[in-house]
């Protein structure tokens, strides 16, 4: 998560293209992440499904511009969860960070269960 804020942060000259898309796929690997953490029993399938529907349900509600909404966007952490204007790129660089985290989970838990074999 730190690497996802510090990449949009502005501290260090970054190239436009990490500060555009890396916090997104950041963001989205933090998402698969967490359906990892509640759902580990479930197939590798139904939490990159689970990941992938969240965060494309976030970036279509920007589509919704309610006050209310607004409201809650306008704090960091709305901001943060909640984006502000629909972009189809969001949704590559969601593909893309959840993408990267099922490939991790599906080698560590290759390698974790071959090592239980023997």
């Amino acid at each position: 998560m730190l690497i996802g804020l510090f990449s949009r942060a502005g501290l260090v000259p970054m190239p436009r293209f990490v500060v555009l898309y890396v916090g997104d796929g950041i963001w989205a690997l933090l998402v698969f992440w967490l359906a990892c953490f509640f759902k580990p029993a479930w197939p590798l399938k139904y939490r990159v499904a689970a990941a992938l529907a969240f965060a494309y349900a976030i970036e279509f509600s920007q589509f919704y511009q309610a006050d209310w909404i607004n409201q809650i966007r306008q704090t960091r952490l709305g901001g943060l969860v909640l984006g502000f204007s629909f972009l189809p790129s969001d949704l590559v660089a969601y593909t893309i960070g959840i993408a990267a985290g099922a490939i991790l989970d599906y080698l560590v838990r290759s390698k974790w269960d071959a090592d239980e074999r023997g």
